[in-house]
This record gives structure tokens, C-alpha cells and sequence, in this order.
């Protein structure tokens, strides 16, 4: 059997095209990590092995990843006769009839669905702690969280268990588990990826779907894989202009690019994070790229709190879909989640509807930078991977909840209202050897100058043979 988590998703696929090995062994090697590797990190918490044994058994598509073991998110995406429960109690036996389209673009490339990973409930935490599945675990530092809410998708790919997961990104839950795990992670624009054909739009236009990976070109492979809208959605993202494959290893040319030391509303920034883009951006210069500081003109508090109007009503229709209107029993959803739809019950439509316009009016001050600049550099987020239980599922004080959710991520939901792509990448470790990943945002439609950019920082500070110790072994 060759060194399974030597390769990437792109690597398996071509030896298994060559015959160096065989889909069997690739799913058996995905299996035996899971079952070694998966009991001291919680991060699949849904098997779906005898399903993969018969799809492999039954021949696979001749896609770009064939054979390539894969796991999907528990939430929003549905993979047919399994729950879709959102991590909710409330959804526990919501079996799916079909799969949605992601899922069925992920069949069509090869990939081979092996299980479900962990999620909190709807998505809400930038951990991944739940009442119905329980807590995830950092490979990194078991004591520490991966980041959420795609924590169980990127403690798996950090752990090796597979080279690359499905995820989704609301406010940043791509990119914060992607910081978190040492990962690479693309939020892509806004439509990108059909929500269909269950939804139009995910979170009233904040929510996008994609992957966390272990290298760019998975990332880039992946889009080209599931990119592209089903009829009858309500808006789509401009087609690229060749494959994004192609990108990573194109030059990019000479970029200019902004970075930013400080955080929109004063938010304090740890040390660690501030070097870790003050290394970026020595890097990006180094590499011949024009690098200055500055930062967007955008009011951050008038964004933040659309954005919790947003959160609240969006809960609050999750929750009255299965009970039919009525409120939720305790047994059923998690305190936070109560209150924070409680909170979006008291919302009018008009309320509503005043928050998305307040979040485009924002997005478009941001969007405006980048007629200036070709990507703007952050911090992917303003604290390094955080303690188990800094986010309490359990409380119901929203407002201590979201003050805790601004301090940490203040780089990363505006590209969600903003809907423009914004990749974390691993590119520094800490003094005491935790990732710290760094941001690069780019314009509305412009994931292809990401690509390129990422490929490049790949070649320059290679990451994919940094690996985590606790949890693996």
C-alpha cells in the first residue's frame, strides 16, 4: 500500500490511474484512520462504510478524483438515506430522500463518501460543540478547538484521515477551522456553488459551500468540480474564464496588495496574529508583489449587527420548518440556539429586510477597496485556535455569545456580506506550534487571482508536510 496521506486528492486519483494502487485499498486506508484516529478527535460522526464499499464496488465515475475517499458536512448538504440534521436534536430523523446537487457534483468527480462530519447546531459557532454529537477536538492540541462551524471537516483533513472535506462558510466557517487546523480553505462568491435543490440561497445570501484541503490545487479541482448553478436559481457568479486548476500554478504577475495590522471596529488583535501578516506580507514582497497597509472604509458595528438580525430570523425559520411554527421544546434545540430564534421571532419582515439592505450597503463600501487593490490581507482571525468551551452552547446570553463572536473573527464575515471569495491560508505556526492562518480577499467573481496567489505561496512556504501530533498515532 503506498503512503496514503503522502498525497493530496489529485495525487491518490493519478496513482490509483496508474494502477499503484486500487480503490479498495484507498477507501480501506480512509476507513482504518477513521477508526484508529476518529474516537480521540469526534470529528465523523456519522460512518457511512458499507455505502462507500458499494459504491466502489459498483464501479466509480472517471472524474478527476476518482476513488479519492471524501466526507460531507452534517449541514445543509443532504446525502441520500442518511439524517440531515443540521446538528440539531430537532433534526435527529430527518432522513434524506436524494442527494443535493453538491453531493451528486462530488459523485460525478469520483469522490467516494465515507461519512459525515461534526457541526454545531445550524451552524452558529465558530466551534464545533454540540448537544447532539459533542465536542471535536484540534489534531494540533487536544484541548482546543478546531474552529467551526466546519471543525469536524478540518480536524479530519489535518488528522489525515482524508485529503480534503466538504464545508460551508456563513460568517467564516471555512476559513476559521482552516486557521485553526493548518489548512488550506477557500470561501468562494457568493452563488458559486448551487444551494439547490433544496434552497435558492444559503442564509439569506451569507452562506456558500466548498472544501478545507490540505493543498490549493484540491481546493481549485474541487470548485471546478461542483461549480455552477441549477435552473431556477435566483442569482449566479460569473463563470470563470478557464479552469481553476489551471490557476495555481499560472503567475500571477505583480499584485498590489493591502494588509491590514488592525481590525475593522477596534477590535484587539492577538501578537501572533499581527506576525503572522507581517510575515505574509514580507513574503508577498519578497515574491515581488507591491505591499502597503491599508485597510477598507466600512462601519464594522452597522455590518455586525445586520449580520445578527440576519442570524436570528435565518434561526428562527430552521426551527419553525420542523415544528411548525411553534417554539422549540428544551429537549430539542440547544439554549443558544432558543434564544438567538427568540430573538429573530421579535423580528418584523421589515426588519428583515432593512438588515440585508444595511449588509449591502457595507458590502459595497468594501467591494469599493478593491478598485484600488487586488487583494487585501488579514489576519484570518484575531486570536490563535481557542480553548474547548469558550463558546458555550449552553448559555442563552446572546449578547455575550456575539461579543465573543466579533472579538474573534472580525476579518471574516464581511466577505460574506460583501459575497466576495476570501481564502485562509497556513502559512506561520505559532511560537508554541499552532497554525496561524493569514486571510487574502479577493473581488467579487475573482477566484482565479486567489488561486494563483495561493499556488504561489504554496511554492514559496510549503505547508503540506506540516502535520499535527495529538490525535494521529
Amino acid at each position: 500500500m503506498i503512503d496514503y496521506e503522502a498525497h493530496d486528492g489529485l495525487g491518490l486519483a493519478a496513482l490509483l490511474r496508474r494502477g499503484e494502487v486500487s480503490a479498495p485499498e484507498l477507501l480501506q486506508a480512509a476507513i482504518e484512520r477513521i477508526e484508529a484516529r476518529n474516537p480521540a478527535l469526534n470529528a465523523v460522526v456519522t460512518p457511512l462504510f458499507d455505502a462507500a464499499r458499494a459504491a466502489v464496488a459498483q464501479g466509480l465515475p472517471d472524474g478527476p478524483f476518482r476513488g479519492v475517499p471524501f466526507l460531507v458536512k452534517e449541514l445543509v448538504a443532504s446525502v441520500a438515506g442518511t439524517a440531515t440534521t443540521f446538528g440539531s436534536r430537532l433534526y435527529s430523523h430527518n432522513t434524506a430522500a436524494a442527494d443535493s446537487e453538491i453531493v451528486a457534483r462530488y459523485r460525478r468527480a469520483g469522490l467516494v463518501i465515507v461519512g459525515k462530519t461534526n457541526s454545531p447546531e445550524f451552524g452558529l459557532s465558530p466551534t464545533t460543540e454540540s448537544l447532539l454529537y459533542g465536542i471535536t477536538r484540534n489534531p494540533w492540541r487536544a484541548d482546543l478547538a478546531p474552529g467551526g462551524s466546519s471543525g469536524g471537516a478540518a480536524a479530519a483533513v489535518a488528522a489525515g484521515l482524508v485529503p480534503a472535506a466538504h464545508a460551508t462558510d456563513g460568517g467564516g466557517s471555512i476559513r476559521i477551522p482552516a486557521s485553526a487546523c493548518g489548512l488550506f480553505g477557500l470561501k468562494p462568491t457568493r452563488a458559486r456553488i448551487t444551494a439547490g435543490p433544496e434552497g435558492g440561497e444559503g442564509l439569506s445570501g451569507l452562506a456558500v459551500q466548498h472544501v478545507v484541503s490540505r493543498s490549493v490545487r484540491d481546493s481549485a479541482a474541487l470548485l471546478d468540480a461542483t461549480a455552477g448553478p441549477l435552473p431556477g436559481d435566483p442569482y449566479t457568479a460569473p463563470p470563470p474564464r478557464r479552469p481553476w486548476l489551471a490557476e495555481v500554478g499560472a503567475d500571477p504577475g505583480r499584485l498590489r496588495i493591502a494588509f491590514a495590522r488592525r481590525a475593522p471596529g477596534g477590535v484587539p488583535l492577538h501578537p501572533h496574529c499581527v506576525a503572522a501578516v507581517d510575515d505574509a506580507a514580507a513574503l508577498c514582497r519578497s515574491l515581488g508583489h507591491e505591499v502597503e497597509e491599508a485597510s477598507p472604509d466600512f462601519d464594522a458595528e452597522a455590518l455586525a449587527r445586520a449580520f445578527r438580525q440576519a442570524f436570528a430570523a435565518n434561526t428562527d425559520a430552521n426551527i419553525r420548518r420542523a415544528t411548525g411554527g411553534a417554539r422549540p421544546r428544551p429537549d430539542q434545540v440547544e439554549p443558544l440556539s432558543a434564544a438567538l430564534a427568540e430573538e429573530g421571532r421579535r423580528l418584523s419582515a421589515a426588519d428583515l429586510v432593512a438588515a440585508l439592505h444595511a449588509m449591502h450597503r457595507q458590502g459595497r463600501r468594501l467591494a469599493a477597496f478593491f478598485e484600488r487593490y487586488d487583494a487585501w490581507l488579514t489576519p484570518t482571525l484575531a486570536q490563535p485556535p481557542l480553548p474547548i468551551g469558550h463558546f458555550d452552547i449552553r448559555s442563552s446570553d446572546v449578547d455575550a455569545w456575539f461579543d465573543r463572536l466579533l472579538a474573534f473573527l472580525p476579518f471574516t464575515y464581511p466577505f460574506n456580506a460583501s459575497g466576495q471569495p476570501a481564502a485562509s491560508l497556513p502559512l506561520f505556526w505559532s511560537p508554541d506550534g499552532l497554525p496561524i492562518g493569514v486571510q487574502f480577499a479577493a473581488r467579487a467573481g475573482d477566484e482565479a487571482l486567489l488561486f494563483r496567489l495561493a499556488g504561489q505561496l504554496e511554492r514559496a512556504r510549503p505547508w503540506f508536510g506540516r502535520r499535527p501530533v495529538v490525535g494521529v498515532g
